[in-house]
């Protein structure tokens, strides 16, 4: 007991020094308390050296790892977003470098298949649409030849002809034959005289050959007298190359030697001027111009700025007169020339040599190639009349054995307007270089695409001097059947200029020529924009001529291999960026986007441009004219590869959707209109108004701007078919989507045949005469164009269904026959009767009148009438 007693002692004691010695601490404390406890108790104040209790350790371990914790993620979360703006910079940057990535398949053609080496009996050629006359090779900075001439009316009038322009009022002019290889003969002619120009080439060395030109001139019956006028021949170099003037007799340029990187060494011969019968010379005045020119564009300006009024024309026998005459060229000084940025470019040398003679008279210039080994005599004199009337032969010969116009019953001059028709398309067809200016939505501005060349048709020498890409299809359509190599190289030359998305810029602009014929507004090309796939049309020309065996058929199967990989992926970028709203559907994209001036927002990338679409545009739309351009071509694409040995189940599926009736008609068949149709946001009443503006009191309305016509819009859109009954409406049977037996047709044929919708003694128009659009304007400043007009390339299309459905068993099988012997007819007729009466293939045709209007020459589609006249399709 007294051991517990004591024990008892002793912890009472220790208790009782704890208890003091917490005390203590607890005032030491107390003024820290307020600033140390939070809670309703706190742990005891520590000695320097006593340990903390675990739990106090604990908790402020915890504190440290969840500071830890939040400053890690913020440096990840830095780390990541830092990566991810970097990532976004580089996807950026190469979604942008997309649109000028070219595509990387092996190209179609060989860097040097245009050479004189490989293509020798291509490489010179009437390769340059936009003037009247002139050659060129088919290389990237050739040396270009060229005519200019003018009518020596008065010594103050500069009538001076170069360039094809609708504004030279001539009567016409075009080839009237050319084999689009060898020789081209052609008629210009004015108001009181006629210049034919011909050339004819012979190949040999190892630069192209020789070439020469003959010009003949004859005064018309109705001249008061013999007109005088000046021929002036000219070279340039395209930025690489020389050229050096020989003088004779002081004034006469004799010749031009030259020398560049793919013609070698050259010599251009000017013979004087004869007499119309060759027997004698004939008087004439000479000058000559030798300067440098900043660009091909620039050639006719230079000329102009170089004329003088001070020389004298003074045959032996006549009257005395002032000429006006090419002298020394000086720039002209503009008042803004120090504000415009100084051009840069690399001058080149240019020389004209001017002949003022009075008519009637001919004369000859001569190219001859330095490397030509074996040249018995000159291309010139009998010789050439020779060779020349050898061409015109094999020419005629071809042509029948080609067409069979003669063995149809064609009369003369139906033949030779028919030649006229193929002859101005291959002498249409141009060798263009440079660069395109592209745009996508990565960016901010336009870029400049990779340098290409361009071996195209083009739609019209005057106005359209340059590749459209829904057009080439429609003229190879025609020259596959003349010359299927011309064929495979336009192609060939298109889908190489294709970028690695798949997309081809629609419209080609190359070169400075190019450029300076083309508005700002439609100089970009913008990549999310397409164009109607019509060189799948040329195709499949191509293909149904084929024989897998046969030795004729192997340049075409070789074509298409190399061809494949790029067209997979174009049809993929079709596929792709255009699809529409629900499966199957495919919608246009491009639409103008201002809709408060347009009266209908263009299209202009289905190539029907005014063609009336829904009223507003939105991401709703579907358009049925794009969902059977793809139609056809998956079709293709499936023979193709089929032909080829490459995977082929992908594009027969696709083309069985496509080609099912009954998807079609759900997605596009409209019962009120009891026709095909786009669906769209749309309204019909709509009007151009006159803008209202406001003038405050007091102010007068000639201060504010001048009021323009603006869209009205009375009723709110809505999801609808659009029921324009026209083209459009057509193209499931345009394009053989619809079956021979498909009830639909019936109403089709219907529409065709009735004068008060789409029916003309012309060919079919553009758009219904019941339609509220009808020949509306689209702008105060934008006149119809596909809003009635009769448009020979789908005119061409209908008379091909037609013989097509002709010819399929079907209820509607007599109906589509008779249709098409009446409007076969018809089209054929008036553009007949067109060109005997202007001297032109044009454009487009009045659908009330018949007559010939828009672009002139055009032969471009609308010399699709020979393949009507031959019914080849």
């Amino acid at each position: 007991m007294k051991v517990n007693v004591k024990q008892e002692c002793v912890l009472t004691v220790d208790d009782v020094k704890e208890k003091e010695l917490f005390k203590i601490d607890k005032a030491r404390m107390g003024r820290q308390r307020k600033r140390v406890v939070t809670g309703d108790s706190a742990p005891p104040l520590l000695r320097k050296d006593d340990k903390p209790p675990a739990f106090h350790r604990k908790e402020k371990k915890k504190k440290m790892d969840i500071g830890k914790i939040f400053i890690n993620i913020s440096i990840g979360l830095c780390v990541v977003s830092l990566i991810w703006f970097f990532y976004a910079l580089y996807m950026r940057s190469s979604l942008a470098k997309r649109v000028v990535t070219l595509h990387p398949s092996p190209r179609v053609l060989d860097a040097n298949s245009s050479s004189a080496r490989v293509s020798p009996d291509r490489f010179w050629g009437s390769y340059r649409p936009q003037v009247y006359f002139g050659m060129k090779t088919r290389s990237p900075r050739s040396i270009v030849t060229g005519m200019m001439w003018m009518s020596q009316v008065s010594d103050m009038d500069m009538n001076l002809r170069h360039t094809c322009e609708q504004g030279d009022r001539l009567q016409g002019y075009g080839w009237l034959m050319h084999d689009g290889l060898t020789f081209g003969v052609q008629e210009i002619r004015e108001n009181n005289f006629t210049l034919t120009t011909e050339f004819v080439k012979r190949v040999g060395g190892d630069h192209g050959g020789d070439w020469t030109w003959r010009v003949t001139a004859k005064q018309h019956s109705s001249a008061p007298k013999a007109p005088v006028i000046s021929l002036m021949f000219y070279a340039a170099a395209d930025t690489q190359g020389s050229l050096e003037a020989h003088m004779e007799e002081k004034k006469r340029l004799a010749s031009i030697t030259g020398v560049s990187e793919e013609l070698g060494n050259f010599k251009i011969t000017f013979r004087k001027p004869v007499t119309g019968d060759l027997t004698s010379p004939k008087y004439a005045s000479y000058n000559y111009l030798q300067t440098r020119a900043p660009g091909l564009e620039k050639l006719t300006d230079i000329v102009k700025h170089s004329l003088n009024h001070r020389f004298v024309f003074s045959p032996p026998s006549g009257e005395r007169r002032h000429y006006i005459g090419v002298d020394t060229y000086t720039p002209p000084y503009h008042p803004n020339q120090q504000k415009n940025p100084p051009d840069t470019r690399k001058e080149a040398d240019f020389v004209v040599h001017q002949v003022t003679v009075q008519m009637p008279f001919q004369m000859e210039v001569l190219l001859e190639s330095a490397s030509f080994r074996g040249r018995h005599d000159q291309l010139a004199g009998p010789v050439m009349t020779q060779e020349l009337e050898k061409r015109k032969a094999e020419f005629d010969a071809k042509f029948e054995k080609t067409f069979g116009l003669e063995r149809k019953g064609y009369s003369r001059a139906y033949v030779k307007f028919a030649k006229a028709a193929i002859s101005n398309m291959l002498g249409g067809m141009g060798y263009f270089y440079g660069q395109s200016v592209v745009q996508s939505v990565y960016n901010e501005y336009p870029l400049l695409y990779p340098e290409g060349a361009l071996f195209t048709a083009v739609p019209s020498r005057s106005f359209f001097p340059r590749g459209f890409l829904w057009d080439e299809g429609f003229h190879q359509l025609l020259l596959s059947k003349w010359d299927p190599q011309v064929t495979r190289e336009a192609v060939s030359h298109w889908l190489d200029l294709m970028n690695v998305e798949g997309w081809i810029p629609r419209e080609q602009i190359l070169g400075d020529e190019a450029h300076s014929k083309v508005p700002a507004e439609f100089v970009v090309q913008r990549n999310e924009n397409a164009n109607p796939p019509t060189l799948f049309l040329a195709l499949e020309g191509l293909i149904e001529r084929l024989d897998p065996d046969g030795a004729e058929s192997q340049p075409t199967l070789a074509f298409l291999r190399r061809l494949f990989p790029r067209l997979k992926t174009w049809f993929e970028w079709y596929n792709t960026t255009q699809s529409g709203p629900l499966p199957n559907s495919y919608r246009w994209r491009g639409r103008d986007k201002d809709s408060s001036v347009f009266l209908n927002p263009k299209t202009l990338t289905s190539g029907l441009d005014d063609y009336p679409r829904a009223s507003h545009p939105s991401a709703q739309e579907r358009h049925v004219d794009l969902r059977c351009w793809m139609a056809l071509s998956s079709g293709i694409m499936a023979r193709i590869a089929k032909l080829l040995g490459e995977p082929h189940r992908d594009y027969e599926f696709t083309h069985q959707l496509l080609m099912d009736n009954n998807l079609l008609n759900e997605l596009h068949w409209s019962e009120q209109l009891g026709a095909f149709s786009d669906y769209g946001n749309h309204t019909q009443d709509v009007s151009l108004q006159q803008e209202k503006v406001y003038t405050p009191p007091g102010q007068h309305r000639q201060q504010f701007p001048v009021t323009r016509l603006v869209r009205s819009v009375r009723k709110a859109p809505k999801l609808q078919y659009v029921n324009a009954l026209g083209y459009v409406s057509l193209f499931p049977f345009l394009l053989h989507v619809l079956q021979p037996d498909s009830p639909k047709m019936g109403p089709i044929l219907r529409d065709m045949k009735d004068p008060n919708k789409l029916w003309t003694p012309y060919g079919l128009r553009s758009l219904s005469k019941a339609d509220p659009l009808y020949m509306k304007r689209n702008t105060e400043h934008d006149a119809p164009y596909w809003r009635g007009a009769v448009w020979i390339n789908i005119n061409y299309l209908a008379v091909r269904a037609l013989h097509h459905y002709s010819n399929a068993q079907g209820p509607y099988q007599e109906q589509a026959a008779a249709l098409y012997e009446e409007l076969r007819t018809n089209i054929i007729s008036n553009v007949y009767r067109q060109y005997t009466e202007t001297g032109y293939i044009w454009e487009q045709y009045n659908d009330s009148s018949g007559r010939g209007q828009g672009s002139h020459p055009f032969t471009g589609w609308s010399a699709l009438t020979l393949l009507m006249m031959a019914e080849q399709y």
